[in-house]
């Protein structure tokens, strides 16, 4: 029973201690956190003042542009495909995108955007190297800097791919990320994940083609017959039949195939226009009005907190290398170990 009271009345009297010491020093520590502040201020003011290429501590903007990722309803078979043919099934495996029946369109856009193709297209495209001064290591060097203002994130409950970049000017930040959405639907479109799009691009290919046969044959109908109309011999009026015969057939037949082929692609227009596309872009970034950083307000409070434990800490110290100092045995002690 003594013992505890005993432990009890240490206790309060250390706590007195530790009020007294706060107390004994309380004009450094107020001092101190107060000088903090105004700094923290000052700093910020001039900060914002001072032109943003300049600024120690720059306000930066963030825009973001925001697409739809449709995963192919036969469980990414032709997504595996597609990276296996185009070389890019062992880069995908080692950034963690699977490459197999699990394979998804979703993580190969996120493969994409931390890729060192796009990294080095953006780099190339809007010269980083110069803008922000790379001297050694310069694509190993512009990436990183590239994956700390370029992020990209997929959100797997509303299918939605984000892609933002932060840069101290917003046209510049908007511009990049233009760039780096089109990159990504040009990538998606030369992997051929998307069976509709290549559909419609071989159909129109092939229109074409029949389209320029057919005024092919009916220019070398019109030369026969203005062959025939200016006077050959006799003789030559039954090839000549012939000859104009097998280019109205021929013409008849490309005209049911250009018509078959148009047909086709009206009708997988229309089915288009009923689905949803792979990679769909449903909004494009705008040039932002509002800063996403920095929070000059908590940068403040971090460091009048900061300034304030430091300051704590420090009227600790003080009191014990005054007490060392008041301490003969300690003092004894100190010069003994400098002496050895």
């Amino acid at each position: 029973m003594e013992e505890n009271v005993q432990l009890h009345q240490d206790d309060e009297i250390s706590l007195i201690d530790l009020f007294a010491v706060l107390l004994h020093y309380k004009l450094m520590i107020i001092v101190i956190t107060v000088l903090a502040m105004i700094f923290a201020v000052v700093f910020s003011i001039i900060s914002i003042i001072m032109p943003a290429e300049e600024s120690p501590l720059p306000n930066t903007f963030t825009p973001s542009a925001q697409m739809l990722i449709k995963e192919n309803s036969s469980g990414g078979g032709g997504l595996s495909a597609a990276l296996s043919s185009s070389g890019l099934g062992s880069l995908a495996s080692l950034a963690g995108v699977s490459v197999g029946g699990g394979a998804s369109n979703a993580s190969l856009a996120v493969y994409l955007a931390s890729s060192n193709a796009l990294l080095d297209s953006v780099t190339d495209e809007f010269k980083l190297i110069e803008k922000y001064q790379i001297e050694e290591h310069v694509r190993a060097n512009s990436r990183k800097i590239l994956k700390k203002v370029l992020s990209a994130s997929y959100d797997e409950e509303t299918g939605i791919f984000k892609v933002s970049f932060t840069d101290i000017n917003p046209e510049f930040a908007q511009a990049v990320v233009n760039y780096v959405v089109d990159w990504m639907s040009n990538k998606f479109d030369e992997l051929g994940l998307d069976n509709n799009k290549i559909q419609k691009e071989n159909l129109e290919r092939n229109i074409q083609s029949s389209y320029n046969e057919i005024l092919r044959i009916e220019k070398e109908v019109k030369k026969l017959g203005a062959s025939v109309g200016y006077g050959s011999n006799a003789w030559d009026i039954p090839s000549i039949t012939t000859g104009s015969a097998r280019l109205q057939l021929e013409l008849e037949a490309q005209k049911q195939v250009y018509t078959q082929l148009k047909t086709q692609y009206e009708l997988l227009k229309v089915q288009m226009q009923s689905e949803t596309p792979i990679f769909q872009i449903l909004e494009r970034p705008e040039i932002p009005d509002m800063k996403s950083g920095p929070s000059r307000g908590k940068l403040c409070i971090i460091i009048a907190f900061a300034a304030f434990f430091m300051s704590v800490f420090l009227a600790f110290a003080l009191n014990a290398w005054k007490n060392i100092k008041n301490d003969p045995e300690a003092v004894k002690k100190l010069n003994l170990k400098k002496k050895s």
